[in-house]
This record gives C-alpha cells, sequence and structure tokens, in this order.
C-alpha cells in the first residue's frame, strides 16, 4: 500500500467513522485532515495557512450579508404578507392551504435563500392554520418541509455563492437565473402531489379566487418582493457584484422591515443580529476547515481517483449522470448541505462536465439533492425543524413525506436529462 493510498483511507475513513459517532461536522473535517497531514510528515501550520486561505475571498462576503438579509426580512414581518399574496394566487384550489403554504415558500425562499428558515417562519403560522382547517398534521408538516427546499433554487442563495466559489468562480448571476424556473418547475411538482392527496382526503377549498384580492396583495408584498429584484436584477444586469448587491439588500431589508412593515424594532434588530451571527459562525467554520479537507484531497489526487473509478464502473453518461446524483443523495443523509457543496463539488464536477454537464446546471443538481438531504434521517436538519414546528413525531413526518420525494426526485431526474430547464435563463438573458 502506497503513502497516498493510506493517507486516503486515514482521511476518508477517519471522517466517516467521526460523522458515525455524531461528531460535529466542522470538527470531523478538521480533525481527519489534521490527522491525513500528521501521517505525510506535513506541518500543521498547513492547517491554519489553509483555512485563512479558504475564507479569504471577496466573493464570499456575500454569504454572511445574504444571510443577514434573510433574517431581517424573515422577522420583520414579510411572513404573512407572502402567506396571504400566496392564499390570493392559490388558495381557492382544492387543498388549498397546501398550495399557499408551496406557493408562500417559493415567494419567501427569494428573500431567506434558506430551507430551515422558511420552515421555521412560515411552518410555524401555517401548520396550525392548516390544522384548523382539517388537514392532517403530519401532512402539514411534510408539505411544509419539502416546499422549504424550492428557497435553497430560488436567489439569492448564498448556497450558490458557496457553490460558484468551489466551482473555481463561476457566475453567481447566471446561478441565480437558473434557479427560477428549476425552483418553479418543484413548486409545480410538489402542488401536483398536494392536489392528489387533498382530493383522495377530502381537504377543503379556499376562498373563490379575486382579482383585486390578488391585486390588493401584490400591492402590499411589493416591498418584500423589490428586495430580490434588486439583488437578481442588479447583477444580472452588472451594476454590482453579488457581494455589492447583498449590502445593498441588507441596508433595504433593514428599512423595509423597520420603518414599512414596522415588523422589527431597534431592539428587535440587534436580537436578530445576535441570530444570525451564530449563523454565520457555523458556515465559515464549515468554509475555513472544509477547505483544508480540500487541500488533502487535491493533494492526493483524489478527484482523478474518484473519476477513474466511476468510469471504471460505466462510461454511459446516463448511468455516470445517476451515480452521481446517487452519491450525492447518500451524503446528504450524513452531512449538511454546505460541507457536501465544499468537498464534493471538487470531486463530481469534472465528471460531470466529462460527460456534458454545464457547471451551473451542475451547480442546481447538486443543490436540489442537498435539499433532498435536508428531510432525510439521520442528519436531516428541516426535518427535525418541521418535526418540531409541526409537534408530530418524526417518523411520522418521513411517512406523510414519502409521496413527495418522488415528487423531488422525478424533477431532480428531468434537471439532469433536460439542461434546458436550468440554462434556459441564463442563455437568454447572460450572453
Amino acid at each position: 500500500m502506497t503513502v497516498n493510498t493510506t493517507a486516503i483511507l486515514i482521511l476518508l475513513v477517519s471522517f466517516l467513522v467521526m460523522i458515525l459517532l455524531r461528531f460535529q461536522i466542522a470538527y470531523a473535517v478538521a480533525i481527519s485532515s489534521a490527522l491525513c497531514l500528521l501521517y505525510q510528515g506535513l506541518p500543521l501550520t498547513t492547517v491554519c495557512q489553509q483555512m485563512v486561505k479558504g475564507i479569504n475571498s471577496f466573493s464570499l462576503m456575500a454569504v454572511p450579508f445574504f444571510i443577514t438579509m434573510g433574517c431581517l426580512m424573515g422577522t420583520g414581518g414579510i411572513s404573512e404578507k407572502l402567506i396571504a399574496l400566496a392564499d390570493a394566487c392559490v388558495g381557492w384550489m382544492t387543498g388549498g392551504m397546501a398550495m399557499v403554504n408551496i406557493v408562500a415558500s417559493y415567494f419567501f425562499g427569494g428573500i431567506s435563500g434558506s430551507a430551515a428558515a422558511d420552515t421555521a417562519s412560515l411552518g410555524s403560522i401555517l401548520i396550525p392554520m392548516m390544522v384548523e382547517q382539517g388537514y392532517d398534521d403530519d401532512f402539514s408538516t411534510a408539505v411544509t418541509i419539502t416546499s422549504s427546499c424550492e428557497g435553497l433554487l430560488v436567489p439569492p442563495s448564498h448556497n450558490m455563492v458557496i457553490y460558484a466559489m468551489s466551482a473555481g468562480g463561476i457566475s453567481v448571476g447566471s446561478l441565480f437565473l437558473a434557479g427560477y424556473v428549476p425552483g418553479a418547475l418543484l413548486a409545480l411538482s410538489l402542488m401536483v402531489g398536494s392536489y392528489i392527496i387533498s382530493k383522495r382526503r377530502h381537504y377543503p377549498k379556499g376562498r373563490k379566487f379575486s382579482l383585486k384580492g390578488l391585486g390588493k396583495q401584490l400591492v402590499s408584498s411589493f416591498w418584500a418582493l423589490a428586495s430580490v429584484i434588486i439583488v437578481v436584477v442588479g447583477v444580472v444586469g452588472g451594476a454590482f457584484t453579488a457581494t455589492e448587491s447583498a449590502a445593498i439588500a441588507v441596508f433595504y431589508s433593514l428599512i423595509v422591515s423597520v420603518y414599512i412593515y414596522k415588523g422589527l424594532t431597534w431592539k428587535g434588530v440587534w436580537k436578530t443580529l445576535e441570530k444570525c451571527i451564530d449563523t454565520l459562525s457555523i458556515v465559515l467554520i464549515l468554509i475555513a476547515t472544509s477547505s483544508i479537507f480540500g487541500y488533502c484531497l487535491t493533494t492526493l489526487h483524489v478527484p482523478d481517483l474518484a473519476a477513474n473509478a466511476i468510469i471504471g464502473v460505466t462510461k454511459n453518461p446516463i448511468l455516470i449522470a445517476l451515480l452521481i446524483n446517487l452519491i450525492l443523495l447518500v451524503l446528504g443523509c450524513i452531512m449538511d448541505m454546505a460541507p457536501i457543496i465544499l468537498i464534493a463539488t471538487p470531486i463530481l464536477l469534472p465528471i460531470a462536465t466529462a460527460i456534458g454537464i454545464n457547471p451551473i446546471q451542475f451547480g442546481i443538481m447538486m443543490i436540489l439533492n442537498c435539499g433532498i438531504g435536508l428531510l432525510t434521517p439521520p442528519v436531516g436538519a428541516v426535518l427535525f425543524i418541521g418535526s418540531a414546528v409541526g409537534k408530530v413525531k418524526m417518523e411520522r413526518v418521513v411517512k406523510a413525506t414519502l409521496p413527495f420525494y418522488l415528487c423531488m426526485i422525478v424533477v431532480l431526474i428531468l434537471l439532469t436529462f433536460i439542461p434546458e430547464i436550468s440554462m434556459f435563463l441564463p442563455n437568454l438573458l447572460m450572453k
């Protein structure tokens, strides 16, 4: 056994063992990397150097700004406005409140960019409301957690910024545009699943559709939706970078939350910022430690070995694409989203591009894969949040979510084999 092979085994086996022992992911990544470096006889100063290098990025500054924007808008009275707008759009359908939940997640995802924030914010309002109207609590929770994954695809999403950095600096604007149609397709798929279940269980309809009511809610929600327009149009139009747009969006969301919707006081702003710091510290520590892990993978040529191993199994592009998705889905069951993006992108992206998958299309595929992972045990963070918010046992939530898993897998397969779904808007607007 060569030195490189032993080092790879130390890196990967120690990492998996610590994951199974329920170590914090940042500790697992850092310790396994340090063990690998020690075995190779490299100085531990490399750990510090790579951690600093990992977070010393101008484009990465957009991540804390987008997270702060999501926290401010999420606690600033935006949720109620977007729920009312979604109700005006689709509340009249069979299973109307389920449809409202799904559409509200699409709107709210464009503000928070976080499935966890979506589930906690909208779920605390909509799950009790759905149960009161006659919906089963496990179904209500399942709809909430699955629809929250729309927020990962609909820009601005800080996970897209992390992927863009991990992929070698691809266009954040193109990634933002690429998420809209897949996000809408996911929403439509979940709505079809909800409609079928609602018909079978005789769930109620909402109020009749009113064009006047829709117009009124659009006006009321304008200030919330305008934040997305500022970010996306600004980045795509080249007026400012993703980082600059995120900073402007934070200032804008502060004004809207405090002075227009008045959902936050200045005292509440400071409390919200405290929560932001907690989230930011977790994300930045993950990025820093994942940089060491990525350094070890690169120096040991693991991406090349992985590519050769996959091609050794099959040279069929369809099977390779399915195998990549399977690997990401399995990783999603045991790891959180940010570390998967940071660790798996350098390994799997070259394989995906070799079979003709565009890096932007692959980014959308990866984010949806990771989103499904957030809903699966044993590490599914959004699954646990939904279970806690809905006060439903996790086993019941998982069972109720099974039909929606199928809906999400169908969308994932369509994104994998029909690149136009992801690439239509980037190709149209980024030329």
